[in-house]
């Protein structure tokens, strides 16, 4: 008879002990010590997820009102620094309206206005403000100019810009006023 013939006749294999079920504390327990021991150790599980809840709930609440107040902050000073870089632009009219009420020079008057208004662009530009002003004879782009009027021009190819009525402006590629132009007409 070989291994698997005596296994299955109920013999054990050589060298095998028999296999007993596992020795379980419950025959020797109390039965009811068993069920208060596992009902606590339950208890202690659950009070320590719940403290574990909780401290997440927490967590999630800071940080929301963390978040909350971040942008609280950034809508109250959102233009801090624009109006920072439109300040000296603001003293200096100030100052060519103080001058304009004493002197008679229009010369000083007209270089202190350029003065500011040189200011004032590069104010504006520091703050990502581009300048939209087509030059004569630019194909006209109607995403970035709006067609006021048209009128023949010798010097310019049907469809371009003539001139500029009005400078367009957009702020970090977005388009915030189109440029205000004359575009040539086909003659």
């Amino acid at each position: 008879m070989n291994e698997a013939e005596r296994t299955s006749a109920g013999g054990e294999a050589q060298g095998q002990a028999p296999q007993q079920p596992p020795i379980m504390e419950t025959a020797t327990a109390d039965p009811g010590e068993l069920l208060e021991r596992e009902l606590m150790e339950a208890r202690s599980q659950l009070e320590t997820a719940f403290a574990d809840v909780l401290r997440a709930r927490a967590e999630v609440d800071n940080i929301r009102k963390r978040a909350q107040r971040d942008v609280e902050q950034a809508h109250r000073y959102a233009l801090e620094r624009y109006v920072t870089e439109l300040l000296p632009v603001c003293d200096g009219m100030e100052l060519g309206v103080q001058a304009a009420a004493v002197t008679t020079d229009i010369q000083a008057l007209r270089e202190g206005m350029e003065l500011t208004f040189r200011m004032f662009t590069e104010a504006v530009g520091r703050t990502g403000v581009e300048t939209i002003a087509p030059a004569a004879g630019e194909r006209f782009d109607p995403e970035l100019h709006q067609a006021m009027g048209m009128e023949e021009a010798s010097d310019c190819p049907p469809g371009s810009v003539v001139r500029v009525l009005q400078k367009g402006y957009r702020l970090n590629d977005r388009l915030l006023r189109p440029a205000l132009v004359v575009v040539a007409r086909a003659g």
